[in-house]
């Protein structure tokens, strides 16, 4: 019934069975990605991300070599051959997703023309993939420098964002679906709500990379105070030099307390926000799934942030957080999605939600 469906809005039955495929490969794409992201996160976690010296292979190889050839390699970074084969199945599991990109791209390069195919998001997703490549390779050259770094963790979830969106847009086209109206553009309120989830998630990668995540203890108050010394200059200095490692940090306690109470009050302003958007569109039946479906992505991501302060960041319960950054992600893009594919409201709302921001 779908192929007789596209088939009469142009598209030919092999064309149809292509896009099928194409819908299955995107969605593996976004769990791979998924996979990928919290790999990374571990390998990080269990301070593997320096496990191997070099760029592309592991002291010269493409697989961990054993003891004495990796001496002979590098002979100042004695082997550690868990933390290796950490990093090493990180790299081959991101080689295998940019292997994906690049068989959706091939695979798709003949649907291009057919109205409605997604192919500038196909390459999009290929750019993105590369940059992410090279943010992986400065990783390591670097030595965890936290720029790098936190760019590195954005990428992972930039690329699983254009996953999912091509995946949506795929499984519509697929579907013979079209959209009674021009998708919504969005509005301040929606536009805000994604800002501040951007910056919070950079704010959660530039904690991690600077190794402040228990630089308060307690919770809500840190240290034992509601505002404690402070260095925010040294703590959010981007421009600093490169090197020798950044493994476990080089910031001193006031400036890790700095970027942790940063990432607090980036929480609360996207609460907030969260809060507000949800008030404002709750009246608008479609949405509200995903917009209660956001807010207890964020729910879950809040009490995994306490949970980690007050635990004092055990592993499980650490990636367990990069996890519900990534749920809350997936969660967000869903509500885009849902806002833009839905009808437009009346202009009396419209309206009345100038009022309100300009208010």
């Amino acid at each position: 019934m779908k192929a007789q469906q596209a088939v009469g809005e142009g598209v030919s039955a092999r064309q149809q069975r292509r896009l099928n495929v194409l819908v299955t490969l995107s969605l593996v794409g976004v769990i791979f990605t998924v996979i990928v992201v919290l790999v990374g996160a571990w390998t990080r976690l269990v301070d593997a991300g320096l496990g191997c010296p070099d760029w592309p292979g592991c002291y010269g190889e493409m697989v961990v070599p054993d003891a004495e050839r990796a001496l002979s390699h590098s002979p100042d970074t004695p082997l550690e051959s868990f933390k290796a084969w950490v990093e090493m199945t990180h790299r081959y599991l991101a080689s295998s997703l940019g292997l994906l990109v690049i068989a959706l791209l091939v695979f798709g390069a003949s649907l291009r023309r057919v109205a409605g195919y997604p192919w500038r998001v196909s390459l999009a997703l290929l750019a993105m993939i590369l940059v992410q490549g090279a943010f992986g390779a400065f990783t390591v050259t670097l030595k965890l420098w936290p720029q790098v770094v936190t760019l590195h963790l954005l990428g992972g979830l930039s690329v699983m964002l254009l996953f999912l969106w091509l995946h949506l847009r795929l499984r519509r086209l697929a579907r013979g679906e079209r959209t009674a109206v021009k998708p919504r553009r969005l509005t301040p309120l929606w536009a805000a709500a994604v800002l501040l989830l951007f910056l919070q998630l950079a704010l959660g990668g530039w904690v991690s990379s600077n190794y402040a995540g228990i630089a308060c203890q307690g919770f809500p108050t840190c240290n034992g105070q509601w505002w404690p010394g402070t260095d925010w200059s040294e703590g959010f200095h981007l421009t600093q030099t490169v090197g020798p490692s950044y493994l476990h940090g080089q910031l001193h306690a006031d400036a890790r307390t700095a970027i942790q109470i940063g990432h607090r009050v980036g929480a609360g302003l996207l609460g907030l926000a969260l809060l507000i958007l949800a008030w404002r569109y709750w009246q608008e039946p479609p949405l509200r799934p995903w917009l209660g479906a956001v807010l207890g992505g964020y729910a879950i991501q809040f009490f995994l942030g306490v949970a980690n302060v007050l635990l004092w960041l055990p592993l499980w319960l650490a990636l367990a957080h990069t996890a519900g950054a990534v749920l809350l992600v997936i969660l967000m893009t869903l509500a885009v999605w849902h806002w833009r594919q839905s009808v437009r409201e009346p202009n009396r709302h419209l309206r009345a939600e100038k009022e309100w921001v300009h208010a």
